[in-house]
């Protein structure tokens, strides 16, 4: 386990490489490896660890029960996942957790996260103060998609999300972590449709954009 890796995420925050190699072993911790497109937990699992992707990404998946699938959200590198479920032990999982890349996981238990050890670890005050940052920036999170797919145009929903990403970019060029079909799901919307709502915004001179890279104008700032 890199530990000085660790040490830059936000679960760690604040901890030194020599204090997370102290309580790795503490939290039970194990590594996992996953193929793109793996599940890494599934709809209908039941867990009592949190992820932390030390490499790659996974994106949130849930199945419609008429057979569609939609992503929720996105893990970046250095992000936790499951911790809501985990907390719940008997609660099981309403979505999958896939490996958008290879991905390397960090399975902590959340159990002895919470809980002082044996020997007296003044680490785990430091973990649970930064678990609760995190799941409160989460719950922000999807206060956000709920307000991206609010507007019942395809462009509005496309302009609240990429105008949100500018803000958090610092600039109106954005780069998103989906892919076209990705998009289209975490937005709701159709891909042929997004597809084609994309190429009258460009022609309108409201964006441009190459792959997963958009570029915003003044004027699709000032309509989000």
């Amino acid at each position: 386990m890199n530990c000085q890796s660790l040490s830059h995420t936000q679960l760690f925050l604040g901890m030194s490489p020599q204090d997370i190699e102290e309580v790795l072993p503490c939290l039970g911790a194990h590594e996992r490896s996953f193929a793109k497109d793996e599940a890494i937990l599934r709809a209908g699992d039941v867990t009592r660890e949190i992820g932390l992707i030390e490499k790659g990404s996974a994106n949130v998946v849930v199945n419609l029960c008429w057979g569609e699938t939609r992503i929720f959200g996105h893990i970046p590198r250095g992000d936790i996942f499951a911790q809501n479920y985990a907390a719940l032990s008997d609660q099981q999982m309403t979505c999958n957790i896939v490996a958008a890349e290879p991905a390397r996981v960090l399975f902590v238990s959340l159990e002895r996260l919470l809980t002082t050890c044996t020997r007296a670890c003044g680490h785990h005050h430091q973990l649970i103060y930064n678990l609760v940052r995190i799941s409160a920036e989460k719950s922000l999170g999807l206060s956000r998609r709920m307000m991206h797919i609010a507007p019942k145009t395809i462009r509005g929903r496309v302009l609240s999300y990429l105008s949100e990403l500018a803000a958090r970019q610092g600039g109106p060029r954005v780069r998103t972590p989906f892919s076209r079909q990705q998009l289209a799901e975490y937005l709701g919307v159709n891909r042929s449709a997004l597809s084609k709502e994309l190429g009258k915004m460009r022609q309108e001179g409201l964006l441009t954009y190459h792959l997963s890279e958009f570029v915003l104008s003044d004027d699709a700032l000032r309509q989000a």
